[in-house]
């Protein structure tokens, strides 16, 4: 064999070596960065009490005929009169701000247990909540019926507005037939409010929750190598999240059970679910705040700044829009403000963030 073929062999086999190794080392850098082995797994969530997980919607929700829009964050925008209480303090978990209520009155009392067997199948009239309270012999004070327990009067209440819009004339009606039907088990004599009167106060409900609805999302993107749902899991766990109830989602959850999460992280779910996760390419998640979910004092917006700038520092990634528009402090400044803004609007109309009264109307 010639020298020169000897050559040509050893400059094929090294040109050979070298693409290999070329593919080998750019399989790896293009391979989505998997979690540190070293480091705890995260942390399961814990159910909240009624089994479900609160659902934090980025997007504006949608209902055919009641559109919803993007918030405006203008504090001086005029209380509507649905705001106004029509009468009486409030009583229970029913309020007259955002709730119809129709007093049940008995000519005697009624057990607990009268009551749990004429309650409704189901709670709702229409998308809006049906709630029943019992006046407690014992405590004077109004609460969900319980056995064992006497109460002199019932109230029927049904929710004025929600996300998926105002209380119409067909929900009010079938709010009526539930609320009679409950009364007249229990002997009961209920009384109704006028229908126009409150479905016009659950327009003009409708028209302020809307108008001062937030639900803000940052999109965290990869710069260049994707991740693994467990490197995103892992990461995230270092900052306080937790594993949430649906694959690719996890939450940051408060200090007080059953509260709704301070924020919410999601990702692809079909990465999360694939039969070898450790192979599912995750190029960006997103962090989410539902606003009015949150109480003012958990410093939500700050934290979800605080969170996604160190997250974009750790995995290499940049925080932007839904638009994949780069979010500079300045940007973040200006919505921190006008944040500010809706919270003392929320505030002075009674509907503070995070309250018992805000956590339903806008959900």
């Amino acid at each position: 064999m010639s020298s020169l073929t000897v050559a040509l062999a050893i400059l094929g086999g090294l040109v050979l070596a070298t693409v290999v190794g070329y593919n080998a080392w750019m399989s790896r850098r293009n391979a989505p960065r998997q979690p540190d082995a070293t480091q705890p797994a995260p942390l399961e969530a814990s159910p909240p009490p009624d089994g479900s997980e609160p659902v934090l919607r980025i997007d504006p929700h949608s209902v055919p005929g009641n559109e919803r829009h993007e918030p405006l964050f203008d504090p001086d925008l005029p209380a509507p009169a649905a705001l106004a209480p029509p009468a009486g303090d409030r009583r229970g978990g029913l309020d007259p701000l955002i709730d119809v209520i129709a007093p049940v009155s008995l000519d005697g009392l009624a057990s607990g247990d009268a009551a749990l067997a004429a309650m409704p199948a189901t709670r709702r009239a229409g998308s809006k909540p049906v709630a029943i309270e019992g006046l407690n012999e014992y405590t004077a004070e109004w609460e969900q019926p319980a056995p064992g327990q006497r109460y002199g009067a019932f109230q029927v209440g049904v929710q004025l507005a929600n996300r998926t819009g105002a209380l119409n004339e067909i929900e009010y009606s079938e709010f009526v037939v539930k609320a009679q039907a409950f009364a007249d088990a229990v002997n009961g004599a209920p009384e109704f409010p006028e229908m126009l009167d409150e479905v016009a106060r659950a327009r003009e409900l409708d028209q302020f929750a809307s108008s001062h609805d937030a639900q803000l999302g940052f999109v965290l993107r990869a710069l260049h190598a994707a991740w693994s749902p467990g490197y995103v899991q892992q990461n995230a766990a270092r900052h306080g999240f937790v594993a949430g109830m649906i694959p690719g989602r996890m939450v940051l959850p408060t200090g007080e059970p059953g509260m709704p999460p301070i924020l919410g992280l999601s990702f692809d779910t079909q990465a999360a679910l694939a039969d070898d996760p450790a192979q599912s390419a995750i190029r960006e998640l997103t962090l989410s705040l539902d606003v009015p979910q949150v109480e003012r004092g958990e410093r939500p917006f700050e934290r979800m700044r605080e969170v996604a700038a160190a997250l974009a520092r750790e995995m290499d990634g940049v925080v932007t829009d839904s638009d994949g528009q780069l979010l500079r402090d300045e940007t973040m400044d200006v919505i921190g403000a006008d944040l500010e803004q809706l919270y003392d609007t929320l505030d002075s109309r009674d509907l503070a963030a995070g309250s018992p009264l805000a956590r339903r109307l806008f959900s």
